[in-house]
């Protein structure tokens, strides 16, 4: 069959799949899949990623199908690993590279010259954001591709739509990576603007000492007061990392929600990230809750394991590591509640293998991060589960409001589990358990005290973590 024709129905086939298939597996995977032959209803293709052969096995039935439907007819699909392929993409890679840093200085000369800053990166510096917290970095999948797609708009057109921008999700999803990524982009699009990058603790702090300060005199007080509101509203973006810190905390509530509004009506951008949508805020008052929701919110998800292998080819490939596939898979199969812990494993494993000088193998891997067979993922339902066994209850009266003694006794107890256990957030526990956090948190605490004096408690807890280890 001719080359170009075989072309023209990969095409084809890619404008079918790209409406199916999950976004993280058809732009990492299948986009750059390269047409080679169709033989025998036996349509193939090269890659130079050895990693897509084996990821994409699940997925041949689904391609086979799109293949079928533009030719009409029965088609099998097959993948082969191309060296020169992966040559080519490498010297490719490198390219682009060159060419990315060329446009960044021509950006830089073009962009900056009447600024006061000596260049992007000290622009970068005074707003306190880490320069690997990029949009060119971060990988995006089905988890989190609503909350990427909203945070470059923003960043875009900054103070138009979507303000203020609220994105939540549980603890090292990539909230901060997102957040940063938005400041980033507009000083390198929109150097005059002036951005404010902050975790609400510094808010926090700040508001606390401008207090201090000014106490013996009340004009310093003011002059203090001033200095703090003026450092925070004479901004164009305001980027606030963990805003649910500020709940319960009224002085500090009442100047969020001033400063809120005093850019906001100026059409100044403002953009939160927290551990939980602003709903879930029992001690925010209703005013400061509102603003928060009357933007767009958007929530990231755990990443699905494509996306976490995906993650970790793209640290093996900008720190230039030989990791292979088995590893990739292996880890990512491992670490799956959140990427902050998936990269802190790839640099534990990176920096042992090149310090002891050994390869990167499965067997090396486990042994560096203290894997044992008996290892599992151990998941909130599933305590749940063992602990309504175990004290004979149910999980529907565990996860409902039902109070009796025996009832409350083991939920408390898989309250703490769940926590011990899995390292989940209180939020993310309250949602399985169908109650405010703020209850977890309690019950958490409580169990954990009457274990120092109840030895029957101890007992069933011991007994309970030897079950759910099986």
């Amino acid at each position: 069959m001719e080359d170009e024709l075989i072309r023209q129905i990969w095409q084809d086939t890619l404008a079918i799949l790209k409406d199916t298939m999950l976004h993280t597996t058809y732009e990492t995977w299948v986009l750059p899949l390269v047409p080679h032959s169709f033989d025998d209803n036996c349509f193939c293709t090269l890659t130079g990623q050895s990693l897509a052969v084996q990821i994409l096995q699940k997925n041949h039935k689904d391609i086979s199908k799109a293949l079928s439907q533009v030719c009409n007819k029965e088609v099998n699909f097959k993948i082969l690993y191309d060296e020169n392929l992966h040559k080519q993409l490498e010297k490719e890679k490198q390219k682009a590279k060159k060419e990315e840093q060329k446009e960044f200085i021509k950006n830089l000369e073009n962009r900056i010259t009447a600024s006061k800053y000596d260049g992007l990166k000290q622009m970068q510096s005074d707003c306190k954001l880490n320069l690997k917290y990029k949009f060119d970095n971060f990988v995006v999948g089905a988890n989190n591709k609503f909350a990427h797609a909203v945070a470059v708009a923003v960043a875009k057109d900054p103070g138009k739509q979507y303000n203020p921008l609220f994105i939540y999700g549980g603890s090292g999803l990539g909230k901060t990576h997102l957040l940063q990524a938005i400041g980033h982009d507009i000083l390198f699009h929109k150097p005059k603007l002036k951005v404010k990058y902050i975790k609400a603790e510094e808010f926090i702090n700040d508001l606390v000492n401008s207090l201090a300060k000014g106490m013996d005199k009340a004009g310093d007080k003011n002059k203090k007061m001033n200095e703090f509101r003026n450092k925070y509203r004479n901004v164009d973006v305001l980027l606030i990392d963990d805003v649910q810190l500020i709940e319960g905390k009224a002085r500090t509530e009442e100047e969020m929600f001033n400063t809120f509004e005093a850019l906001h009506n100026s059409g100044k951008q403002i953009v939160f990230t927290s551990d939980r949508s602003p709903e879930k805020f029992e001690n925010t008052p209703d005013r400061l809750k509102t603003r928060f929701q009357m933007g767009l919110l958007a929530d990231i998800q755990v990443p699905d394991i494509e996306t976490r292998m995906a993650i970790l080819t793209k640290l093996a490939e900008d720190n230039n590591i030989q990791m292979p596939s088995c590893v990739i898979e292996f880890l990512a199969s491992v670490y799956n509640k959140n990427v902050r812990e998936l990269e802190g494993a790839f640099n534990t494993i990176s920096a042992y293998t090149s310090i002891n000088e050994i390869p990167i193998t499965i067997d090396n891997v486990k042994k560096i991060i203290r894997y044992s067979e008996k290892h599992k993922n151990i998941s909130v339902d599933g305590i749940i589960d063992i602990v309504a066994g175990y004290y004979n209850v149910s999980v529907d009266d565990i996860k409902s409001t039902n109070r009796s003694a025996k009832t409350a006794y083991a939920r408390q107890t898989a309250i703490y589990l769940a926590k011990e256990l899995t390292g989940e957030s209180f939020p993310y526990i309250a949602d399985c358990f169908n109650r405010k956090h703020t209850t977890i948190m309690y019950s958490h605490q409580k169990v954990k005290t009457d274990m120092m004096i109840d030895t029957k408690l101890n007992s069933d807890i011991k007994n309970l973590i030897d079950k759910i280890n099986e």
